[in-house]
């Protein structure tokens, strides 16, 4: 499914993550560390957001450096803050994001009931808690056809019921969109009901399967 290969990210001169070869069959993962570890910055790599020394090949075919465009259509990311402009409203968001991923607005209306958000997603966003927020950041990770979902400590600032949910809408676009999840979390992923393919240790400036 992914294939990370000569993958060196620098921050100034000091390498911050090294992984030579690294390759992720379809599944759901769990990737592991201490905060300060490289989580994030790993994940916002594959996103598509910081640039690296290397290559991201998804599917065989689909290069983050040479097909971008193609690569970002397919691969979503839930930030662990998200920050979103305060003047703009949720709906906004939803839309340009649903726009952006070819996603539809039932789609996008069918993720905002389950996670109880019509009640003030027409709001402007500097008046949204970190939950609201975080929770806004789940859903836009979701719109459209991703093969990829990225999620940054998606188990942080969300209710036990809104996680509930999260974990049914993984097991379902991993189930019938054979759709991939990494999800970075310093923190016991819990939920029985959601298999992990593998676990990821991000430790040391490399990541392996443990």
């Amino acid at each position: 499914m992914l294939r990370i290969s000569d993958y060196r990210k620098k921050y100034q001169d000091s390498v911050v993550l090294n992984i030579p070869d690294l390759y992720l069959p379809n599944g759901i993962f769990w990737l592991k560390g201490t905060n300060g570890s490289g989580k994030s910055t790993l994940l916002k790599s594959l996103a598509g957001i910081l640039h690296f020394d290397g290559n991201v090949i998804l599917n065989e075919q689909i290069s983050l450096k040479k097909d971008a465009i193609a690569y970002r259509t397919i691969v979503n990311f839930a930030p662990a803050d998200p920050i979103y402009p305060d003047f703009l409203s949720g709906e906004e968001m939803v839309k340009m994001f649903a726009a952006a991923k070819s996603g539809s607005l039932q789609q996008a209306d069918k993720y905002l009931s389950e996670m109880d958000m019509n009640s003030y997603i027409k709001d402007e966003l500097g008046s949204y808690s970190s939950g609201m927020l975080k929770k806004l950041s789940l859903v836009l990770s979701f719109l459209g056809h991703p093969k990829l979902i990225l999620l940054d400590e998606p188990l942080i600032t969300v209710d036990a019921n809104s996680l509930k949910v999260l974990f049914s809408w993984i097991r379902e676009k991993q189930e019938q969109d054979n759709c991939s999840f990494i999800i970075a979390s310093h923190q016991v992923i819990e939920d029985k009901e959601l298999e992990i393919t593998s676990i990821l240790s991000v430790q040391n400036q490399s990541v392996q399967f443990i």
